[in-house]
């Protein structure tokens, strides 16, 4: 009975490699006639994931959009890392027109005509722009062609509008960011609220202004 027990398990391990035999010599034959089956665009898709880091931005793109008012507000940039480096004065130079973030120019947007620092702006979208100074005040820049990549074919004809504005000394960011701060609704009626570029120990302000009705 036990010499049998041993043959019938031989048995089914024979048969059980004869199969897995038979199916690698069929998958060989069938690649070589050029019958596999194709892979599907998810496996293509899988298979293809091991590049995608080749894709990713050292500055990372961020958007952010407040409503003031009864219109919205939208910052696309890119916001680049201090790393160790010396940004203002180095990085950054002084008295050059800079992109105000990294990649492609900062962008605003408007779903409504707003004031800035006091000027009527129509809605639409601007590339921002900033040149720094080390001892005076700091220019922003607000420029018709919105979509631009960085500040090397920036046209100082195109500006809609230039402010001066005073840098002021703030918390470490490690990371460019954009953040709408001190919302009010202000003695003129209208909702404001204070947008600040925050990279390293320098906050960059500038006030907005929109209707609420």
């Amino acid at each position: 009975m036990i010499i049998r027990k041993v043959f019938l398990r031989i048995f089914i391990l024979m048969i059980g490699m004869l199969i897995i035999m038979g199916s690698m010599t069929n998958a060989q034959q069938m690649k070589k006639n050029g019958q596999m089956p194709k892979k599907s665009s998810q496996q293509s898709q899988q298979a293809s994931t091991p590049d995608w880091h080749k894709k990713v931005r050292i500055s990372p793109r961020a958007f952010i959009t407040q409503t003031i008012g009864i219109t919205d507000v939208t910052i696309s940039y890119s916001c680049p890392g201090v790393k160790k480096r010396k940004i203002w004065g180095d990085l950054v130079p002084y008295n050059k027109v800079w992109r105000a973030g990294a990649n492609e120019a900062t962008k605003i947007t408007f779903s409504k005509d707003v004031f800035i620092n006091g000027k009527k702006f129509p809605a639409g979208s601007y590339s921002f722009f900033i040149i720094s100074s080390e001892n005076k005040d700091w220019t922003i820049i607000f420029n018709k062609v919105a979509d631009q990549w960085g500040a090397f074919e920036y046209n100082e004809a195109e500006d809609f509008a230039r402010f001066k504005v005073k840098p002021v000394s703030s918390n470490y960011h490690e990371w460019l960011s954009y953040t709408f701060d001190n919302m009010i609704v202000n003695q003129k009626g209208k909702n404001s609220a204070e947008v600040n570029l925050n990279w390293d120990k320098v906050r960059i302000p500038f006030t907005i202004e929109a209707d609420v009705k």
